[in-house]
């Protein structure tokens, strides 16, 4: 059935059974349910080009991926596009997935700019002054950012507080009497991880303590990347006794490392993970296997769609920056220093 037929069986204009369907207003509330259920009961389904027609809108939203970004969006790339997806669909919207090589993006944005396939953007792994946030401002096309980046333009965005949750992780095991602590940080080009190493920095320098540069790794965050630099530091600084690890895939490569040498986490060293509570990989139960930092990426992604639909639907509406923080849970891989332990007096704390 088209929507033709669907107005000669209700005897309304096409006119109007359009705008019923799609909420417009001006259609008086007892018509408007009369069409629906009608559409519903007839089993009819508008065209996408119909409702194009009808609207002014593609009712899809684009989400672009560098090729080179993989690594950095990481294992929770999954859960935060479940979020998305999930999100999009319930309010009327498709989702399109793009992954296009790096030097081809900016091309990529402004054939759909004026194409008009998509109603908004999604941008992934901003990073430090990244210069595609003031293209999509130039472009006109609607988009919210999955992070952020200091750059001169209003914008709407969602970011976790990346350096608060990095320092309160140093804070905490600064308290339990760890005086020298790592950080295997993500790749510092990405402005996530740029964040998470000044809040590394706020809390070392707060203890009057001096940063050193050889404690401090950057790379992606896979757990060959947490194995490979946690057997580093046992080889070569023994004086470290913690870690604060940016990702739990690492994390789990950290753990690794300790094992293969007969350590336990918590007891002869202790780790700290940043946590994106991943669906697939759970650092769960009454006391967690992981001390963490922790947030949802699904969360994100749905609250970042419902950022980017109003912005499509309410386009002079003012932009929108949404700061999360990130929630301390105390596990198992953490405890005093190993010469403190019998020390009494200090116990483990949580933050808030």
């Amino acid at each position: 059935m088209n929507l033709k037929e669907l107005a000669e069986h209700l005897q309304l204009s096409p006119t109007t059974v359009s705008r019923a369907l799609n909420g417009y207003p001006e259609v008086r509330e007892e018509t408007r349910r009369r069409v629906c259920a009608a559409a519903a009961a007839l089993h009819y389904q508008p065209s996408h080009n119909a409702r194009q027609l009808a609207t002014g809108r593609s009712s899809t939203i684009a989400h672009v991926i560098q090729r080179s970004q993989h690594a950095a969006l990481g294992a929770g790339f999954a859960d935060s596009f479940e979020g998305f997806s999930d999100a999009s669909s319930q309010q009327g919207f498709d989702t399109q997935l793009s992954v296009v090589d790096d030097d081809q993006e900016e091309v990529f944005y402004r054939e759909l700019a004026a194409s008009r396939r998509v109603d908004g953007v999604v941008l992934h792994a901003p990073t430090v002054n990244d210069e595609r946030i003031k293209l999509l401002d130039e472009l006109g096309l609607p988009f919210v950012v999955h992070g952020r980046s200091d750059v001169h333009v209003e914008y709407s965005w969602l970011d976790v507080n990346n350096r608060r949750a990095i320092c309160r992780a140093t804070d905490f095991l600064l308290d339990l009497g760890h005086q020298h602590i790592a950080l295997l940080n993500g790749p510092e080009h990405m402005n996530f991880a740029a964040r998470r190493r000044l809040g590394y920095i706020d809390a070392i320098k707060a203890r009057g303590q001096g940063v050193e540069d050889r404690t401090m790794f950057s790379g992606s965050l896979t757990e060959a990347y947490g194995y490979n630099t946690t057997e580093k530091l046992l080889n070569n600084s023994p004086q470290v006794s913690a870690i604060v690890v940016c990702g739990i895939v690492p994390a789990f490569g950290a753990l690794r490392a300790l094992q293969t040498r007969g350590m336990t986490a918590g007891k002869d060293y202790s780790i700290v993970a940043f946590d994106d509570q991943l669906s697939h990989l759970q650092n769960s139960g009454d006391i967690p296997l992981f001390t963490s930092v922790r947030s949802s990426l699904r969360q994100a992604g749905t609250r970042i769609i419902e950022l980017l639909i109003e912005r499509i639907t309410n386009p002079n509406s003012a932009h929108k920056g949404v700061l999360w923080e990130a929630e301390l849970l105390v596990g198992q891989s953490t405890g005093r220093p190993p010469k403190a332990a019998s020390t009494n007096g200090i116990q483990a704390r949580d933050n808030d």
